[in-house]
């Protein structure tokens, strides 16, 4: 029950991740993903297997104490935003700024559960389901919201940094970002506390998150 809990609340928060991101660049005046049917909740156009199921089970399962997935990126073309520089900026910062509200609004929905639980008392089980649900929203959006903003390709902290740099640099940042996935495993396996360091503020949050949540019972 746990991990089919957790398997759900992380695909729906990386869908609506997506989601932000085409109906920010839709904003921007690039119709591409609005195109192709992306700016849906339905999970199916989305869903990428490997990101989406298999790798948080293997995260959850092993022990590792991180959870972390991702969906089929957004195909989306700066070149037709009405900005190039601030409108990639803009859908780039879309799907952290989601994840942020999503970690929010999970925080209300674990207030009430609380406060559910309490009024209800052994009657609410089903409440204990649902408190549990909206802790793992919590959790998994602070992950995914810091995680982006880590400045590696193709994570969305690097278009952030990219458009910072001066051009000269920018340029050999990007083509560093080409072995983007490889650094990232390659910190994930040679440093693995790296990655526990730069995500203390998701444990910081979460536990002001959830004390907030209890002072509503």
């Amino acid at each position: 029950m746990e991990a089919v809990l957790l398997i759900a609340v992380l695909i729906f928060s990386v869908v609506v991740h997506e989601v932000a991101h085409a109906w920010q660049a839709r904003r921007e005046g690039d119709d591409t993903a609005d195109r192709l049917g992306r700016i849906t909740l339905n999970p199916l156009p989305h869903l990428d297997p490997i990101g989406s199921v298999i790798v948080p089970l293997v995260l959850h399962f092993s022990g590792s104490g991180f959870l972390f997935g991702w969906a089929r990126p957004v195909p989306v073309n700066p070149a037709n935003y009405r900005s190039p520089v601030w409108g990639d900026i803009r859908v780039s910062m879309a799907g952290i700024v989601s994840n942020l509200g999503l970690a929010v609004l999970s925080t209300f929905a674990l207030a009430i559960a609380f406060k559910a639980q309490s009024v209800l008392g052994p009657l609410g089980g089903t409440t204990a389901v649902a408190a549990q649900a909206a802790y793992y929203g919590v959790l998994i959006n602070l992950v995914l919201a810091f995680f982006n903003l880590v400045p590696i390709p193709p994570l969305d902290g690097s278009h952030v940094l990219f458009h910072l740099l001066p051009k000269p640099l920018a340029m050999r940042y990007r083509e560093a970002g080409r072995y983007g996935l490889l650094i990232l495993m390659g910190l994930f396996y040679f440093f693995p506390g790296v990655f526990t360091y730069l995500l203390w503020p998701v444990t910081f949050f979460a536990g002001l998150g959830t004390e907030f949540a209890r002072l509503w019972i």
